[in-house]
């Protein structure tokens, strides 16, 4: 049996270019490069499974014009996972290391990971020498919450803040890995796995090597994924809007019935309804409509669905829909809470289509009385 790489480590970016998701970092750090004018101190912050670690590697293996494969990289490179080595003494002796100069290439290149997890007395430790580092030392620090980092050692660093990384952009990364791979992929599937990744490519590349195992060579399909990772299929909200426009309060309590049923929770559901509403709300208008982040197919679905519905009753059932989600916590019947907000949402569309005549009525009384 062959030794198994998960994809993250095998299509783990070896050059700036490969990095999904962040070009104002990357761009800023390669001007610095070529300019010669990269800072000893930088700190690296964002969210978990962005590429903050990937790019200090790249950084490191630049900097000293190693090869992407180069065993030297060992000599110069030196990584301290700070959550597990965050005493006065493990920076005491990396302080200690660093008095000495690279036996290969032009710089020592020190990545500190998670950084936050330093105690006070370590991070004052290490003060002096990250203000005034050996001129061939650099010190990359990467953390996922920078707040926890003291202010002295910020103000010693140049920060980079690394950004979630969008649904569009890694789905587009997962369609280059399945094709470089030989594996049939459904669009929608490779986007409802970016959207559960949070903005990690990390995570997605996770759940895509999952979906891999899951299929068996059959490749990735939007059916397996929603039922691999248990989330609801959009389908269920289209239905639901057809039947709240047709003033059918029936079929959306036997469609939450039936989500209940398969194991859903109904507080996922009523946040889902309100997120299918906002998405017909800007569907609405052309300039808006990229704002939407589904599939093109589904966006298509959106736009036709939009077009039957109008703004103030969306707005209605925006409204409801979000005084459910805020009382669905403290409710006592949690059920009956989010069927009494479906059957509001029903009948909603006639209440306004009533006050509408009453309101043009007042106005008429009110010119006739001025």
């Amino acid at each position: 049996m062959s030794s198994f790489v998960v994809s993250a480590r095998k299509y783990r970016p070896t050059g700036f270019d490969e990095v999904v998701g962040q070009e104002h970092i990357t761009t800023t750090l390669k001007n610095a490069i070529e300019t010669n004018k990269l800072a000893q101190a930088l700190l690296f912050c964002g969210p978990r499974g962005v590429g903050k670690t990937t790019c200090a590697r790249i950084v490191a293996r630049l900097i000293n014009g190693f090869e992407e494969k180069a065993e030297l990289n060992a000599l110069n490179i030196f990584e301290l996972d700070a959550a597990s080595n965050n005493s006065v003494d493990d920076i005491r002796n990396l302080i200690d290391q660093v008095r000495y100069p690279p036996q290969y290439g032009k710089y020592k290149v020190y990545i500190i990971d998670e950084v936050h997890m330093l105690s006070n007395a370590a991070f004052n430790a290490f003060l002096k020498t990250l203000e005034e580092p050996p001129s061939y030392a650099i010190f990359i620090l990467a953390t996922t919450e920078k707040h926890k980092v003291i202010p002295t050692i910020l103000s010693r660093c140049q920060i980079f803040d690394f950004n979630r990384i969008q649904i569009s952009d890694i789905a587009r990364h997962l369609k280059k890995i399945a094709d470089r791979e030989g594996i049939p992929a459904e669009e929608e599937a490779l986007h409802v796995i970016a959207q559960r990744a949070d903005g990690a490519l990390r995570d997605a590349l996770s759940i895509f090597d999952l979906m891999v195992t899951y299929s068996s060579g059959q490749g990735i399909r939007f059916a397996d994924v929603l039922n691999t990772l248990h989330i609801l299929d959009y389908d269920y909200y289209f239905k639901v809007v057809d039947a709240l426009l047709a003033e059918n309060h029936t079929e959306p309590l036997l469609l939450f019935d039936t989500i209940l049923r398969q194991g859903f929770d109904g507080h996922n559901f009523i946040v889902g309804l309100a997120e299918h509403f906002r998405n017909l709300l800007v569907a609405q208008d052309a300039r808006t409509v990229q704002l939407m982040e589904v599939p093109d197919s589904v966006r298509q679905r959106y736009a036709a669905q939009a077009q039957r519905t109008s703004t103030s009753l969306l707005l209605s059932w925006l409204n409801i829909a979000n005084q459910c989600d805020i009382n669905y916590r403290s409710s006592k019947n949690q059920r009956l809470t989010v069927e009494l907000a479906l059957m509001k949402m029903a009948y909603v569309n006639s209440l306004i289509q009533l006050e509408e005549p009453a309101t043009e009525v007042a106005g008429k009384k009110k010119v006739v009385s001025v």
